[in-house]
């Protein structure tokens, strides 16, 4: 189990951050981004203070060492989700990997090929496709999701024909937090020839994950979800097609080679995905996240998240004017509304008694159609959240039917 009082302790933000209110202060938009550990800080700090170089550009120590360190950063990160570190490059975050993959396959399209999608993706798993599409003349189609919002691999293999190219999926949705059972819906994909991508934005900071028993051909996950420093992503991709798609971006550090007539060979991967200076204080603070995480344990974190979860549910339940939009989801995304209270009032209020969730439409847009509502708040849990969190927006969300007298009062 987790220690959350000692865990608390290796984050600076308990101990920096004051409520305008003078209360506790609840933080519960882990979905969003999450807090970072002293030693993620420390890690990028590091950087900056003890051995700044360029990575892949010097011939002296300097730049050796942060050669060396770069490529150790690549090798923890890719441990973490059990790839191999030539299929693992940085990128910005999952929003730009997505886009990567996105690009990169697309040469693999012809017009009237279909892409898969769901209702309930983020859009950084819609846009990139949308753009791709349009560029291609492909198809979007949109897999059936069930009465809770859930993607069953029965409903993918209806959806799927002879056209299909191409599954994109989140392995947890964002707004509903439901783990989608990514290895069968891949195994799918492949018997129908297609190629399976799975946005981990939401599940690989908070599960166990393993690419080579998952089977997806491409994946991508930020940082700062994760512990880790904002500006840092990874894109997994099996290592064959890696080589055989084409890099977004181009410039400094990927080619080997280009000459004045506009032939241009690129480096192997993953040096070929990885143009310019790349973000190596943020990628030696990822690192130093999945390490902080592993030390934790990640089967230790889905438990801490589920019993708090359903601390949580049953809160709410109990409160006559929630309305809950996931109450079965198994992660520590809970998504709710307050009868006659817009989200971000609801929001606001939960401000007023030191609680950050987030409200909107959490940039999953065609999902609020789904939803039958403008926008929804978004309670999303974390390894240092605990039990006085969730009494404490319990105790918050009691007094949301009456948004103004709680406010002012």
């Amino acid at each position: 189990m987790i220690d959350t009082k000692k865990i608390r302790e290796d984050f600076p933000m308990f101990k920096n951050y004051k409520t305008m209110q003078g209360c506790r202060f609840v933080y519960l938009d882990n979905a969003a981004t999450t807090f970072k550990p002293y030693e993620v800080i420390k890690a990028g700090d590091a950087y900056y203070e003890d051995f700044t170089s360029n990575s892949h550009r010097g011939d002296y120590d300097l730049a050796h060492d942060v050669d060396v360190k770069y490529e150790e950063a690549r090798k923890t990160v890719a441990d973490f989700i059990n790839a191999r570190p030539e299929e693992v490059a940085f990128t910005s975050g999952a929003s730009m990997s997505l886009n990567m993959i996105a690009y990169g396959l697309s040469k693999f399209l012809e017009e009237g090929d279909e892409i898969i999608l769901s209702e309930a993706e983020h859009a950084s798993n819609v846009l990139p496709w949308f753009a791709v599409a349009h560029q291609k003349k492909a198809n979007i189609v949109y897999v059936p999701l069930t009465k809770e919002g859930i993607v069953t691999p029965e409903n993918l293999e209806k959806t799927i024909t002879k056209k299909t190219k191409i599954v994109s999926l989140a392995h947890v949705t964002n707004v509903l937090g439901y783990v989608v059972d990514i290895k069968t819906l891949a195994q799918i994909a492949h018997k129908h020839g297609c190629y399976f991508v799975a946005d981990g934005a939401q599940s690989v900071p908070h599960m166990p994950i393993d690419v080579k028993d998952l089977d997806c051909d491409f994946l991508g996950f930020s940082g700062h979800k994760m512990l880790g420093p904002t500006g840092i992503g990874v894109m997994y991709g099996k290592y064959e097609l890696l080589k055989q798609i084409d890099p977004l971006l181009t410039g400094g550090g990927m080619n080997s080679r280009f000459e004045t007539c506009g032939n241009v060979s690129y480096q192997v991967p993953p040096i070929k995905f990885e143009a310019g200076t790349q973000n190596i204080a943020g990628a030696l603070g990822l690192a130093a996240a999945c390490k902080y995480l592993k030390r934790v344990g990640l089967e230790n974190i889905v438990e801490h998240e589920r019993i708090l979860r359903q601390k949580m549910i049953e809160g709410l339940t109990h409160i006559d004017n929630i309305i809950l939009y996931n109450e079965n989801a198994d992660t520590g995304i809970v998504t709710f509304n307050i009868k006659g209270v817009f989200a971000q009032d609801a929001a606001s209020l939960l401000n007023s008694k030191g609680v950050a969730v987030r409200s909107g439409q959490h940039c999953a847009k065609i999902l609020m159609d789904f939803l039958k509502t403008d926008a929804t708040c978004r309670a999303s849990l974390y390894l240092y959240n605990d039990e006085q969190d969730i009494e404490q927006f319990i105790d918050a969300c009691k007094n949301g039917g009456n948004f103004l007298d709680a406010y002012f009062n």
